[in-house]
């Protein structure tokens, strides 16, 4: 148990941040139309919208939780007069309701995509596999809601800040600091690193698209001009006399389109 928790503690967190970094500058680098989230806005526009917005409102809130929670030194908030328990109970409330958020609009966005033929038929695996290892994450940090009520004075909170930051400061020994956690924790983040390895080769690169396109504005914009279409000169044909005793019938009209080189000329 002890070489198992140094492998997913101490080896796979670098594994996966390396293939993270890595993976997204190549793709970045070979593959900049794929960089994208695939659209499908012109099925099931409504649920689309409100799936999309739950979901992307309460992601966005988890990874700014996450982020400012596990990497923010702990003498900042010890600086700030924060406890670590008000800490930690600010943290399962925020975490609470964005993640109830975020698993109602991407249940609704699985679901449109799983049971939707014309959906279905334009997903990739991976389109439909990213979203499945995002719903079991977030229920699995949901599930750690009422483990972390059981223990309010922020302790185990203080074990996954020092294990990220350490991590991160390339610290040695880091995995023994979540070595006696709560089994829910370590699947907790352990899927976590998982979603980071596979990030460059799904449609989660898109979130990276902010800071690289939209702020720094590099991008180019094709545009077709409206050309008008050439104009045509009717000719007509004499008419064919009909039989005897009958109405000549009426000369047909045939269309000529110019020639393109004389109308270069």
């Amino acid at each position: 148990m002890q070489l198992l928790n140094q492998i997913l503690f101490g080896i796979y967190p670098y594994i996966a941040l390396s293939v993270l970094a890595l993976g997204s500058v190549i793709r970045f680098d070979r593959e900049q139309y794929t960089w994208r989230s695939g659209s499908s806005q012109l099925l099931r526009r409504r649920q689309l919208v409100m799936g999309s917005v739950l979901f992307h409102v309460g992601v966005l809130t988890i990874f700014g939780g996450h982020f400012v929670g596990l990497l923010t030194p702990i003498w900042v908030f010890d600086a700030l007069g924060v406890p670590h328990g008000a800490k930690q109970i600010l943290a399962m409330a925020a975490g609470g309701v964005a993640g109830v958020l975020c698993l109602a609009g991407g249940l609704m966005l699985l679901h449109r995509r799983l049971f939707d033929p014309r959906i279905r038929a334009t997903s990739s695996f991976g389109d439909t596999a990213i979203l499945i290892l995002l719903m079991a994450q977030l229920s699995l940090g949901l599930a750690t809601i009422p483990v972390s009520a059981g223990h309010l004075d922020g302790h185990e909170m203080l074990k996954f800040m020092t294990w990220a930051q350490g991590v991160f400061t390339f610290r040695p020994g880091v995995a023994e600091l979540v070595a006696d956690v709560h089994p829910i924790f370590k699947a907790h983040l352990v899927l976590g690193m998982t979603i980071l390895l596979v990030f460059p080769f799904t449609r989660l690169v898109h979130m990276l698209s902010a800071p690289i396109w939209y702020l720094n504005r590099r991008g180019w914009q094709l545009v077709r001009t409206k050309q008008p279409l050439p104009r045509r000169r009717v000719a007509a044909v004499p008419s064919h006399p009909g039989p005897a005793g009958a109405p000549p019938k009426p000369a047909p009209v045939q269309a000529v389109w110019p020639d393109p080189l004389k109308t270069a000329e």
